[in-house]
Formats: C-alpha cells, structure tokens, sequence
C-alpha cells in the first residue's frame, strides 16, 4: 500500500502550505506537522490513543491504572526525602493525555497538581516536581543516512504517487557517528533535547522524573543501523513511516545522555537513569513490599498491574526513568 492510499487530502494541503515550491520537508517537519499540525496532528485529535479500547494504538504504564500514579508518588516522595518535603511542592505532568493525568485518583501528599497538555503553554515556576510518562520519544527526530560522500538528512517529498523518503543536502552536524558503515540509519532525537533544555531553562526547583524508552549515545550510533523510528496504529508496530498521516502514532528513542547533559546545564544535579524496574523497587520498596503483601494471596488486577510495570520482560526494562534535582 503506497502512502497516496492513506494520504487524506486535507494533510496533503497542509504539506504544500508547509512545504512550499519543492514540496519537501525535513522528516522532523514531517513529523512535527504528522503529530502536532493543530487541527490534523494525531496528538492534537480529540480521541483515544491509549489503552486497549478500540481505535487505540497502544498502552503504556498509565494503562496500569491508579497503581502506576500511587508508585511514581511513593518514589517521588523518597526522592524528595518524605513528605513534609513533598508537601512544598506543586507535581506537574508534562503532555497528560485527556481525561486525567497519572495522580487521577490517587492520594499524594503534594502541595497540588496540575497537568500541561499538548498544545498549553508550559510555565513552571516555584518548587515542583515535573514529571512526563513517554513525552520526549515522541518529539520529531531528525533522521540521517550515510552514503559515500558523507551523511545526508532525509526529508520527506510529495509527489503525484503520494509521500516518499527522499534524501537531502549533505550535512556536518557535529554529533553525527563518526564510524557508521556505508547505509547507516542514524535517528537523532534532537526536539527531546530542545524540550529538556526549555525545562530547565524556566524558574523553578526541585525534581523532574521522565520515564521513557531510550538508548545511550553509543548504542543509538553503534547498534541501531536502520534507525529507531517506527509507527504504531491499532496496537500494531510498523515501519512505513509516512502511511495514514496525522492518524498513526510516530515515536523514537531518546538519547538519554542527550537529556542528561540538557538538564545538568540547566543546573540540575546527579542526573541519573535507571530501568523502571530498579526505579521502583530502589525508590518505592516500601510502598512495593505493602502492595505485593497485601496481594500475596490472590490474582487480582492490582497485582498484574504491580508485576506488568516491574517485570523485566514487561514494562520494567522497556522503560527507563531519568530523573535528577535542582
């Protein structure tokens, strides 16, 4: 199936406006107008994405239910050194889906709480905890292939066939892998880093905790070589990046040590990442050890929950968890 096929008229026109005379775009502006476009963008829709009702696309830890919100509240707290020290602060989610956010029924002990959808602006001031659940992976990535005379940035064209991957003007960006083979796919998250770096940039102090999947520097210019975007659309994992525009989800890996170095230049300190699992049972044990004993007897949706988020060949080691102070 061709991307003409999935292509809506109304998506083609805001790729021309967008595009101009030689209708391409960068594949960032691809995607920054696939996902974000304020009437077309597919985060900017008013429908369901997550979950496992129909027309979602996929789940993620919140799809856990309030235990996933009572968890992040217990390590959040530890990390804050108790409660006292959490009642002073304001805990704002960063990209909340509709209908709530991850403290939705769940008691906490923080000062209040508020959420910063896609589209508001975000502010943040005072003492807070900010936190996002899968934010910066779906940030535009710049995509970019190495050929024989050098790394060249792909874009995406609109031609009478539909859209199609077409290659650019070289380019000598400075963090491009300098040993890649002939061919390789390099996917640089670089929207993510822009978003830490405007987090940390804004007059506030206190915790940020980002959970995530990503990969280091050296595994995202090394072991990826046909890059690390992909699509999903009805809980199915595609590579045909350009299909149903505006309809499909388009995600990537973070460079965690990208973000690491945005957040310590914005003066934040110890910036550490941990797989969710460890996260959780290092900074929520004894929230965990009460949990898992007061579902020892049973089979309850609260205990697959409990063992869906921490087991490593679930979500414990899918996901990772970037967090540090200021």
């Amino acid at each position: 199936m061709g991307s003409s096929d999935t292509l809506s008229s109304a998506f083609a026109q805001a790729f021309l406006a967008a595009s101009g005379a030689d209708k391409r775009l960068s594949f960032a502006q691809f995607m920054e107008l696939a996902l974000y476009h304020p009437e077309l963008g597919y985060y900017r829709r008013n429908a369901a994405r997550v979950g496992y009702g129909a027309g979602t696309d996929f789940y993620t830890a919140s799809t856990s239910g309030a235990v996933f919100g009572e968890m992040v509240t217990a390590a959040c707290v530890t990390l804050l050194g108790g409660e006292a020290a959490a009642s002073t602060h304001v805990f704002v989610e960063l990209g909340a889906e509709q209908g709530g956010g991850v403290l939705a029924g769940v008691s906490h002990p923080f000062a209040s709480a508020k959420t910063v959808r896609i589209g508001d602006p975000m502010e943040i001031n005072g003492r807070c905890v900010v936190f996002s659940n899968e934010l910066f992976d779906a940030q535009p990535l710049r995509r970019f292939v190495l050929g024989a005379d050098g790394w060249r940035e792909l874009g995406v064209e609109l031609s009478d066939s539909g859209l199609r991957e077409v290659e650019l003007a070289a380019t000598t960006e400075a963090w491009l892998p300098a040993d890649a083979p002939e061919g390789y796919i390099f996917d640089a998250p670089r929207a993510a880093v822009n978003m830490a770096s405007e987090i940390a940039s804004q007059a506030w102090t206190g915790l940020f905790v980002a959970f995530d999947y990503g990969k280091s520097y050296a595994e995202l210019a090394t072991e990826t070589p046909i890059g690390t975007a992909r699509a999903y659309f009805r809980h199915t994992q595609s590579n045909d990046l350009l299909a149903r525009p505006g309809e499909q989800d388009l995600t990537g890996h973070v460079c965690w040590d990208w973000l690491q170095s945005a957040l310590m230049d914005g003066g934040f300190a110890n910036a550490m990442v941990e797989s969710q699992e460890a996260f959780f049972i290092r900074h929520a044990g004894a929230f965990l050890a009460k949990a898992m004993a007061a579902e020892a007897s049973r089979l309850s949706q609260r205990k697959l929950a409990l063992m869906q988020l921490l087991h490593p060949s679930h979500l414990g080691q899918k996901f990772q968890v970037l967090h540090a102070r200021r």
